[in-house]
């Protein structure tokens, strides 16, 4: 049974899942937890309620350190593709494999990999839906705010410059990065992905 939204969500062609603390202007802001600052609130670990939202309609969706908490990634996939409008685009952030685990309720690791199980060409990986790679990017650190609140100043200048340095060398080669060389740096705190809907 499709949720009830009420004119302005209806309308609204950005949606944010697993939004929690942190809404975007403009998106409808979806979450699980019934105390996130969310418009609407849904169970994401059961992709079969995500179907409850306006199919075809979205724009464009943001994910951002949602998808590794979830118990079906690639279910959730499949039914943010049936939401997207063709061209649509999905935005996607979740911690790098090499510190993936590094919370207690993180599920699954990503790396580089992902877009093979979401291409058809390669079919003994594919898991669907067919997405087309649009970027991918790794980030040594991701979240400076974080580190000013439990690190000293000087410290964090030292991060700063360290992650001016790796973050464009891993980006050079993500693959050479993620297969070999991130463990030598302590890891990569994300990696972001941008997909499209084909149109056809």
């Amino acid at each position: 049974m499709p949720i009830s939204l009420n004119e302005e969500q209806r309308f609204k062609k950005k949606l944010n899942l697993g939004c929690g603390d942190f809404p975007i202007a403009g998106a409808l802001n979806v979450d699980i937890r019934s105390d996130a600052k969310a418009d609407v609130i849904l169970d994401l670990n059961s992709p079969q309620a995500l179907l409850e939202l306006p199919h075809g309609h979205y724009e464009h969706i943001v994910m951002d350190h949602c998808l590794e908490h979830l118990d079906d990634p690639f279910g959730t996939l499949r039914s943010c593709f049936e939401l997207m409008s063709p061209g649509g685009t999905i935005e996607i952030r979740t911690p790098h494999a090499s510190r993936g685990f590094t919370h207690a309720e993180h599920k699954h690791g990503f790396d580089v990999g992902l877009p093979y199980y979401l291409n058809p060409k390669y079919p003994a990986f594919y898991y669907g839906p067919s997405f087309e790679l649009v970027s991918l990017r790794l980030d040594w650190i991701a979240r400076f705010d974080i580190y000013d609140m439990v690190v000293p100043k000087w410290q964090v200048v030292i991060l700063r410059v360290m992650n001016a340095i790796i973050t464009p060398l891993a980006n050079a080669s993500p693959g050479l990065c993620s297969r070999l060389w991130c463990y030598w740096v302590g890891g990569f705190e994300q990696i972001e992905y941008v997909f499209r809907k084909p149109k056809a």
